[in-house]
């Protein structure tokens, strides 16, 4: 801390966080040390400001065909800056210029899931969350690449075949699906006996 000339009784504190409460003490000091600090101050309270710190750890995907998944860290309450605190989702499909921005007023939340029948399976899109109090629109996070959800497998295996390896058992092989741009990889197979 700054020391203060002796015949001066007041001082000017900076650098202190925006909307954080905060006490203060006084010590005397001379020539031959520092004495006891005074009793704590009464808590005040900073002013508000518009955020600065956006949400980081912006990631996706996933989610149903026809479906865009946004992810974030939240953002601390010591960093919110004020009351009414929220995120700013924007997003649009990669290549275009025109951005969808969406309000997410649940200072608790982390994701953000856009919903339109015209969102083709695996498309590729730019997204970026920003943070706002009552006190305005603060910073936009860096751009993120997020792909939309996947549809589920449009053909079935094919190639099946069974071979007969004891009294209880069968050996069923098949050749797989091949990867599909639109509807993703296949994560499993479900082998049906009839």
């Amino acid at each position: 801390p700054e020391v203060i000339n002796g015949r001066t009784h007041k001082a000017t504190v900076v650098d202190l966080s925006p909307w954080v409460e905060y006490e203060f003490r006084v010590v005397a000091s001379n020539s031959v040390g520092i004495g006891e600090p005074s009793r704590p101050s009464a808590l005040l309270k900073t002013k508000a400001a518009v955020p600065v710190v956006a949400p980081t750890n912006i990631s996706g995907g996933g989610g149903s065909r026809s479906e865009l998944v946004i992810t974030w860290e939240p953002v601390s309450e010591e960093l919110q800056n004020g009351e009414g605190f929220g995120y700013i989702v924007m997003f649009r499909p990669l290549g275009s210029t025109t951005w969808t921005k969406a309000v997410v007023a649940s200072v608790e939340s982390s994701k953000y899931v856009y919903r339109n029948e015209s969102i083709t399976p695996l498309s590729p899109f730019e997204v970026k969350v920003g943070v706002y109090n009552n006190e305005g629109e603060g910073t936009l996070s860096s751009i993120s690449i997020i792909y939309s959800g996947e549809d589920e497998p449009q053909m079935a295996p094919a190639g099946a075949s069974a071979l007969s390896v004891s009294a209880a058992a069968v050996e069923v092989s098949w050749l797989p699906i091949p990867w599909n741009r639109h509807t993703g990889r296949v994560l499993g197979y479900e082998v049906r006996a009839g």
